[in-house]
């Protein structure tokens, strides 16, 4: 029997529908799963203005939760002993650095925990080159670090998902998207989610819709900057096309919670292992801290591939207990572990929202009511 009975299911649902309702965000999905069984698995909305009804099915753009994603993948290659946390990336990828430069002394724990300085290039501001892997990489390769590499935390929005993804196609010799399907995907049966739409698949991803200037409870502040205006490339079947191990994961609420269900659990989900447990606590214990992200300028804790739980900041719920540990995509999309609940959760959405207030304020709502429904149920 689940620990959340149908009142507590019900309330929860309550919840999600009154989110639509006020009109926080246009169509939305939330699934939960607990001691691995799917507790909830929620859709409401529309799938753009006007648009057909979200379903469970409904795929959605993930933004930056599609990070944690390239980063299991790359650990799994560390469970197989393939590559160390503290090699240094030239050791694979020769062509990232000059030999006695201070970027040749980058670390895979490094790119892995947003320490490596690399927290910006060209790419940014070009999506008209996230559909050539090339010239991304080649683009990273003659960019230098922002920061001294391993003396501050700050978030690489884009850059993250080329240095995972690349790294990975070097050790195991398989493009990330593939890779990620061989040791992720397709085991946990996240049949709807993939890195990048293939091209045999149609695009039938929602729409994402930004909240007018009115609509916000307070203008844009430090970080990405308008994130209606950063969200825009998105709606593009070009950039939805695109590799992008950073941003253009494509996905269900319903499967992104599975994903961390399977972690929540130590690495093993419904007797599937995709990573040893010692390497999910690799990858999940606290590996740089701050109080001003030198991207974000908000506090950040910074795990392998992960955002950690325990800052204002953070969008898992009021209070996180600092060991919770998951990742939020651009003000749309969040999914967290709770080993010690032993929880899977997942919210999803279409609508653009300001990431450091409006955006965790709603999917801490969210959290909050299963955290206390689960806490109510010892």
């Amino acid at each position: 029997m689940s620990r959340l009975d149908r009142a507590d299911r019900e309330r929860i649902t309550a919840l999600f529908d009154r989110q639509l309702e006020v009109g926080l965000h246009h169509g939305a999905q939330l699934a939960v799963f607990v001691d691995g069984e799917l507790a909830l698995d929620l859709a409401g909305g529309v799938t753009e203005p006007n648009g057909s009804e979200t379903t469970r099915d409904t795929r959605h753009v993930l933004f930056s939760c599609t990070k944690p994603y390239a980063a299991v993948t790359l650990h799994a290659l560390v469970d197989d002993g393939d590559l160390g946390y503290d090699d240094r990336v030239v050791d694979h990828w020769p062509e990232f650095a000059d030999e006695g430069t201070t970027k040749a002394e980058i670390t895979v724990r490094q790119v892995l925990s947003h320490t490596a300085g690399l927290t910006q290039s060209e790419l940014d501001a070009r999506p008209d080159l996230w559909a050539d892997w090339v010239a991304c990489i080649e683009t990273l390769e003659a960019t230098d670090p922002v920061y001294q590499p391993g003396e501050r935390a700050a978030y690489h929005p884009l850059t993250y998902g080329w240095l995972v993804g690349e790294l990975v196609r070097r050790v195991a010799g398989t493009p990330i998207e593939e890779a990620a399907a061989e040791r992720v995907f397709d085991p946990l049966e996240m049949v709807d989610t993939g890195i990048g739409l293939r091209s045999h698949e149609p695009d039938d991803v929602a729409t994402l819709v930004a909240f007018d200037e009115f609509d916000r409870c307070h203008d844009p502040g430090e970080g990405l900057g308008d994130y209606s205006q950063v969200a825009a490339p998105f709606n593009t079947t070009a950039v939805r096309r695109a590799v992008v191990p950073a941003a253009t994961g494509i996905g269900t609420a319903r499967d992104m919670a599975r994903f961390y269900a399977c972690l929540a659990n130590g690495g093993e989900f419904e007797g599937t292992r995709i990573l040893s447990a010692e390497t999910v606590e690799a990858a999940t214990t606290l590996e740089a801290e701050t109080d001003a992200d030198g991207t974000l300028g908000r506090p950040g804790r910074f795990a392998l591939g992960f955002w950690k739980g325990g800052t204002a900041a953070d969008p898992y719920g009021s209070l996180t207990p600092e060991y919770v540990f998951g990742h939020a995509g651009l003000g749309s999309s969040v999914g967290w572990a709770d080993p010690e609940l032993n929880v899977g959760f997942a919210s999803v959405t279409n609508g653009v929202r300001e990431g450091s207030y409006e955006h965790v304020a709603r999917a801490r709502q969210l959290a909050d009511a299963v955290r206390v429904a689960l806490h109510r149920s010892e």
